[in-house]
């Protein structure tokens, strides 16, 4: 007979129902569910890539002091994008999700306009940071799951 160890049959005797009683992460996840159909989640993932593309070429042209350049990054992420979103989709959003959605892009309009006339790096990084934190929030707020296909349940 196999001899262990007692501090090994300790963590054993841990481990063994702490496993068997972990929660499922789903439960765990108290974040407001956005129900999308995969069109729909295709486009709000596009906008999320758009923002993060942005974001990389803002802080890539601020990095060099290419003010005309971060401008015209930040301003691509303004309220222009927005209109891409369909407007059975926007229906759809909870109005707290539109509204700090709306804010996020008018943000990015102004980092534009102060790039533009300040040609302040840091100002602009500033701006960028208080904007991300919006991003931040919508991301700890928010949760996409699928809509339910019709006939399944």
């Amino acid at each position: 007979m196999k001899s262990y160890s007692p501090t090994l049959l300790t963590l054993l005797a841990l481990a063994v129902p702490a496993a068997a009683a972990a929660p499922d992460a789903a439960r765990l996840d108290h974040r407001a569910v956005l129900t999308l159909t995969p069109a729909e989640r295709g486009i709000l993932l596009e906008e999320m890539h758009a923002f993060l593309a942005g974001v990389q070429k803002l802080t890539d042209a601020l990095g060099r002091q290419d003010y005309p350049a971060a401008a015209q990054a930040a301003r691509v992420l303004g309220p222009g994008m927005a209109h891409a979103v369909p407007a059975a989709m926007r229906a759809k959003l909870p109005l707290e999700f539109r509204q700090l959605g709306a804010s996020t892009h008018a943000d990015f309009a102004q980092i534009a306009m102060d790039a533009e006339s300040l040609g302040d790096a840091s100002h602009s990084l500033g701006q960028l940071a208080s904007t991300l934190q919006k991003c931040v929030a919508c991301h700890t707020t928010y949760q996409v799951r699928p809509a339910p296909v019709a006939g399944r349940r």
